[in-house]
C-alpha cells in the first residue's frame, strides 16, 4: 500500500475508491477535474512495464497513459468500462470477434517501436522449463510437439512488431467516447499472427464457446479477413500458445488437468492441423 500512496501524492491524484486484485491495487480518482485510474502492481511480473507498452501505442486502440513508472501507471478512465466478454457470453461471439480484430487493426496503425520489450522467443523458453520440471500435468508429447512448432514459427516470422500479448475479451473495455479499447498489455514482440492466440482461448470460463472446430474456424476466418493475416500460421501459433498458457498455469501454481480450457482448445486445433 505504501507504493499506492506514494504514487497518489507524486501524481496529484485524489482517491475516491479502491479495490485489490491478486496482482494489483486499482484506485479510481481525479486529478484536477480529470477522472483517472491508478494501477499499482504488487510485484514484478508480466505487466510490470505495461505503462511503457501503452505509451508505445500512444492511445491507438489502447487506453491512454498520463503517467507511468515501472510497476505503476496512471490511466484515463473508461466509462462505462464494460468488458467485451459480456458480449461473447451472451450469444454475440461473432460480433465480439469482429471487435477484437478491429482493436488489433487499430493498434497496428501505431507503428509502436519494439524497443527493449520481451520477444515471443523469450516466452517460448517455458516449454523447456516445463519438460525439465518433473511436472506431469500436461502430456510430455503434447509439450514437445507444441514447443517444436513454436520454435519453428519464431524462426520464420516475417514482420515482428510490438504486440499487446494478451489481447482477449477481458482486456477490451467499452468507452462511450472512444469505443472499444484495449487495457493491461503484457507487451511482446512478434508477428501479428501471434496476437490472436489469447482471443481464441477466451472467455476462459465457457470453453464450449470456443473449442469446437466450427467456432475456431469462424473466428480464424474473421481475423484473416479483417487483418489479412496468414490463417494457417495463426492457427499454428494458437495451438502452441494454448499449451504454453497451460504451462504458465503450472508455473503460477494452478492445478492443470485434461479439462483445462487451454488444453481443450489445443486438442481441437491439433485435430484441425492434422
Amino acid at each position: 500500500m505504501e507504493r499506492v500512496w506514494e504514487r497518489l501524492r507524486a501524481w496529484g491524484v485524489a482517491a475516491q475508491s479502491m479495490f485489490e486484485t491478486e496482482s494489483s491495487f486499482i484506485v479510481f480518482g481525479v486529478r484536477g477535474n480529470l477522472p483517472v485510474v491508478l494501477k499499482v502492481l504488487r510485484r514484478p511480473g508480466d505487466e510490470w512495464l505495461s505503462g511503457e507498452v501503452l505509451e508505445a501505442f500512444d492511445g491507438q486502440g489502447t487506453v491512454r497513459v498520463y503517467e507511468q513508472v515501472a510497476g505503476a501507471v496512471l490511466l484515463e478512465m473508461l466509462e462505462p468500462g464494460t468488458q467485451l466478454a459480456s458480449m461473447a457470453l451472451t450469444g454475440q461471439d461473432a460480433e465480439a470477434t469482429e471487435i477484437l480484430a478491429g482493436v488489433i487493426e487499430e493498434m497496428s496503425r501505431a507503428g509502436a517501436s519494439s524497443g527493449t520489450f520481451v520477444t515471443v522467443e523469450d516466452w517460448g523458453k517455458a516449454f523447456e522449463w516445463y519438460l525439465s520440471s518433473g511436472d506431469k500435468s500436461i502430456p510430455a508429447d503434447l509439450v514437445r510437439e507444441a514447443g517444436e512448432l513454436y520454435l519453428s514459427l519464431c524462426s520464420s516470422q516475417k514482420e515482428a512488431r510490438l504486440l499487446h500479448g494478451d489481447l482477449q475479451h477481458y482486456n477490451v473495455l467499452f468507452d462511450s467516447r472512444r469505443g472499444w479499447i484495449a487495457i493491461d498489455p503484457k507487451g511482446v514482440v512478434g508477428e501479428v499472427e501471434y496476437e490472436i492466440g489469447a482471443a481464441l482461448r477466451n472467455p476462459c470460463e465457457r470453453p464450449e464457446l470456443f473449442v469446437s472446430p466450427e467456432a475456431i474456424e469462424r473466428r480464424i476466418r474473421c481475423f484473416e479477413k479483417r487483418l489479412g493475416l496468414d490463417a494457417e500460421r495463426a492457427l499454428c501459433w494458437a495451438f502452441s500458445q494454448a499449451v504454453l498458457s497451460a504451462i504458465w498455469g503450472v508455473e503460477d501454481g494452478f492445478e492443470v488437468d485434461a479439462g483445462n480450457p487451454s488444453l481443450l482448445l489445443a486438442d481441437s486445433i491439433r485435430q484441425l492441423l492434422r
